[in-house]
């Protein structure tokens, strides 16, 4: 039958989940309880890191086996592979007036560009991920040529810390009031770059590197009144918060820290801590960074207004501005009233920007890791297998700018050499990390939050598990022991909220007392090497409707979006190609009504075919076959208009 949305949480966990919070009460009123806002004075830092409820594992301890994900990465590692070093640092090069045969990149990345050198970030993040994630040497070679270049072009820079693919002059533009682009935006893809490479492949130049940069944003924007700052922010700034609080807490410094500080964005802040949910109008992927840096600043602060404007950020966007796959945005901003996606769906085709799913993937693993709360992996999940892993072209890597929406849309991808959209360099980085998700642990045990095929290598508690699993095509998954102390710890298995009438066998006999759907089967004793958990995941066909048009409506099974297959007509190589998204002129197609009176989908949506995944209407006007969204590449349609 109809359900509820399962990937949101209800209002009332969102209040009970909050009502711990310290700053609650002076938030509930418009002025606070004692009649100011809540930044009106400027931020003092004191560092002061908050205990997590739960912790991930390092990737190096994670392994991926065979199957969808490690698929993905391994495509993902081909694009890497196949871009030359030369090429990416020829813009850095000339502008530090070094000498560069190479042949430019295009798009994004030309030597006319206003972002050239952002794609370099992303591709740095990328290779200290992948190094981390896969012990991939040749990749780390790669980072560490491209960290020693920049180091070279860094010294070449007047020796004061800049470093970017343009010069200085693009910041006294923006400083004056003047048209350019997003260049601290850019600013902040190298620097974190760096110090991914930092922090997962162990390159202790690329810190110093980006220490300069720091050093010189410190000294830049330290040079401007608080007044003339937020004017600044007023530009696109990407994650520069997040990046100096990350830095801050890599090397100790406060100083970074009060940098970060000054990118705290009070038009976008105070709203989100007071509860206000005031997104309409904004670009969305200016501002779910700037949460990712609210959510990093309570980490290392404990300030409690940051931790209060991420979580209601995350909930206002996850459970009113997010469709079925879990994506947000149309023409990458919000340009409705909250609930309203019925209002905008229609305001565009070009549906969920890609950069938006990466990033609330980045917040939604902070906010979870403060709770311990499994209902924020039910929307990890969606986002994952729907929008993510069908965001990838197989065999080539290329990837996607838009996820759209439209009614007969279509997937399109980046150029080899020629796009480099932001979307490329999120993308870049996501499939890197596949498994950074999968594993989390507390004192007591061990969480299984994603169902995918791995390995987990916990040596410093002595315990090993492998995850064998053909999830989603399968609706279960087998977790054995292969390494354990001889002391009691419990496996803690996500009950995902779809999955009602779960059920679980231990070295083949069942057990009782099943956790409810939307928490975990926690199972605590004393185990042996050999020991096997079995899980069974029921999966059922709902649908999901608009909140605001109930007439059309989503069909998933279980967590998986399903999508009508519309065929390929009209398509061609240059409609696919170097295309952020499908033409408006070619977008959207008429669909047929489906005709279900209000019935479970099961009466008359079908198994159809040798995939468990794929569907088949019955007793329509004009039958459809319907399939996974992450597995189809023609045209398609997620939300149909039903009677």
């Amino acid at each position: 039958m109809p359900t509820e949305p399962i990937h949101r949480f209800s209002r009332r966990l969102f209040a009970a989940g909050l009502a711990g919070s310290p700053f609650l009460l002076a938030a509930q009123s418009p002025n606070g309880a004692d009649g100011e806002q809540p930044f009106t004075e400027p931020l003092e830092f004191q560092r002061r890191d908050i205990a997590r409820k739960v912790n991930p594992f390092a990737m190096s301890q994670v392994r991926l086996l065979p199957g969808p994900l490690q698929q993905c990465a391994e495509w993902n590692r081909g694009y890497m592979s196949r871009l030359p070093a030369d090429r990416l640092l020829h813009n850095f090069r000339l502008n530090a007036g070094l000498p560069s045969t190479a042949e430019p990149l295009g798009g994004w990345e030309a030597p006319t560009s206003e972002i050239r050198g952002h794609a370099v970030g992303h591709y740095l993040s990328a290779c200290g991920l992948r190094y981390a994630s896969a012990g991939d040497a040749q990749i780390k070679a790669r980072g560490d040529e491209l960290v020693a270049e920049l180091a070279r072009c860094q010294s070449k820079l007047d020796g004061n810390g800049y470093l970017s693919a343009f010069p200085t002059g693009f910041f006294d533009r923006l400083d004056q009031g003047k048209k350019v682009w997003v260049p601290f935006y850019t600013f902040h893809k190298i620097m974190a770059g760096l110090l991914e490479m930092h922090v997962h492949a162990g390159n202790r130049q690329a810190l110093e590197v980006a220490a300069g940069m720091a050093d010189w944003a410190d000294r830049w924007t330290a040079a401007r009144s608080e007044s003339h700052m937020q004017e600044i922010l007023k530009t696109e700034f990407g994650g520069m918060n997040e990046v100096l609080y990350n830095l801050a807490a890599a090397t100790g410094e406060r100083r970074w820290a009060r940098a970060g500080d000054r990118f705290a964005k009070k038009t976008f802040f105070t709203p989100l801590a007071l509860r206000r949910d005031e997104l309409k109008g904004l670009h969305a992927n200016t501002h779910i960074p700037q949460a990712i840096g609210a959510a990093r600043r309570y980490e290392i602060s404990s300030d409690p207004r940051f931790r209060q404007i991420a979580g209601f950020f995350w909930h206002t966007v996850a459970e009113a501005r997010s469709y079925a796959t879990g994506g947000t945005s149309n023409r990458e901003f919000w340009r409705a009233d909250p609930g309203r996606l019925a209002q905008e769906w229609r305001n565009g085709i070009q549906h969920q920007e890609c950069c938006c799913a990466y990033n609330m993937l980045k917040l939604t693993r902070r906010l979870y890791e403060w709770s311990g709360d499994a209902r924020y992996f039910d929307y990890y999940e969606r986002v994952l297998f729907n929008h993510r892993l069908g965001a990838i072209q197989p065999e080539t890597g290329h990837s996607m700018y838009f996820l759209s929406l439209a009614p007969g849309a279509w997937k399109t991808w980046n150029a080899e050499n020629r796009s480099f959209w932001c979307c490329t360099g999120t993308a870049l980085e996501e499939f890197a990390k596949l498994n950074d998700s999968i594993y989390y642990q507390d004192p007591g045990g061990i969480y299984v939050n994603l169902f995918i095929a791995s390995e987990l290598d916990a040596r410093e508690l002595g315990i090993g598990l492998r995850q064998e699993t053909r999830f989603p095509e399968e609706p279960r998954t087998g977790i054995s022991i292969t390494a354990t102390p001889p002391s009691t710890w419990t496996l803690r298995l996500r009950i995902p909220a779809w999955a009602d009438g779960a059920s679980a066998k231990l070295n083949g006999r069942k057990l009782d007392g099943m956790a409810g759907a939307g928490g975990y089967l926690d199972i605590s004793r004393a185990w042996k090497k050999g020991d096997r958990v079995d899980l069974e995941l029921p999966m059922r066909l709902a649908s999901e409707a608009f909140p605001d048009d109930p007439t059309w409506q989503a069909f998933l099974y279980g967590p998986i979006v399903l999508a009508g297959d519309l065929g390929s007509q009209g398509l061609t190589d240059s409609l696919i190609q170097d295309r952020q998204g499908p033409e408006t002129d070619k977008a959207p197609m008429e669909t047929p009504t489906l005709k279900t009176s209000g019935k479970d989908p099961a009466e008359w949506l079908k198994p159809a075919g040798s995939n468990p995944l794929d569907f088949q209407t019955t007793g329509q006007p004009r039958d459809v076959a319907f399939r996974p969204l992450n597995r189809l590449w023609q045209r398609f349609a997620v939300y149909w208009k039903v009677s």
